[in-house]
């Protein structure tokens, strides 16, 4: 309306903004390309498709800081709706506790490792458990072992060969299970001068790096497949760690993928 009065009444855009009570930037706005918009939908898609899991937060962190896409976040968010993408949230009712002394950050890589086991099964039936280890740095995973029992010389045998490629933290810090407190796993820390940080039984929430990791890995992997055998569940796990590790935001580390803190230290 307003560009019909520009056009036959010649009036100013002002004037005519005036009498259809419209903004001038409004009067002024051009559309964006609809050939963008699916572009982003495409992205959304493809996203949502390979990582069934992500919602919109991760859809958004993975095309802003690791894809380097500009688009705000609110005109992808309106085409994520559109696309019915949204996860179903059921909501659940949480007990009131007091809030835990938060844990301290380290400053660099190799300060602390926190490590923790997992349980699943196989297609069998068998048992499986899945042997866990983080940086608490930049929260990345340095390792998930995949077998049918976890002893200490297991545990062991897994650490050294990150310590291998990464190379020796000053200290560990993990539960108080047995494989943790057994002689053996202390004798081989005491050699290696790495310093077990125990916490306290039943307080999981002092070990609440590897906690977190573990909730995601199970969301994002343990529950996402059926396990025909140990190798098959490892190659998956080894699949999604690098993908965690190289490409999925973490909001933990200001929305950008693990191994991209290093890269900027």
């Amino acid at each position: 309306m307003a560009k019909q009065l520009v056009k036959d009444r010649q009036l100013s855009i002002r004037l005519a903004c005036i009498c259809v009570d419209i903004s001038q930037s409004g009067y002024r706005y051009i559309p964006k390309l609809s050939s963008e918009n699916e572009i982003i939908a495409d992205w959304l898609l493809r996203l949502t498709g390979t990582n069934k899991q992500w919602g919109f937060g991760l859809c958004f962190l993975y095309l802003r800081n690791v894809k380097g896409l500009g688009w705000n976040h609110k005109r992808v968010y309106r085409i994520y709706r559109e696309l019915e993408l949204n996860l179903r949230i059921k909501p659940r009712k949480r007990l009131k506790r007091d809030k835990p002394d938060a844990l301290s950050v380290p400053i660099s890589k190799n300060q602390v490792w926190s490590m923790d086991f997992m349980s699943d099964g196989l297609a069998d039936g068998r048992s499986l458990r899945t042997f866990n280890v983080i940086d608490d740095y930049n929260r990345e995973g340095l390792a998930i072992d995949v077998d049918l029992s976890m002893p200490s010389s297991r545990v062991i045998r897994s650490l050294e060969q990150i310590i291998e490629w990464r190379g020796k933290p000053s200290a560990i810090r993990c539960d108080n299970g047995p494989e943790y407190i057994s002689n053996e796993l202390v004798r081989w820390a005491n050699s290696q001068q790495i310093t077990l940080l125990y916490i306290q039984p039943g307080k999981p929430t002092q070990n609440a790096y590897v906690e977190r990791f573990n909730r995601t890995a199970r969301h994002e992997w343990l529950n996402m497949h059926m396990f025909e055998s140990v190798e098959h569940a490892q190659e998956l796990a080894t699949q999604w760690l690098w993908i965690y590790n190289n490409e999925r935001p973490n909001t933990a580390v200001g929305g950008i993928p693990p191994t991209a803190v290093l890269k900027a230290a």
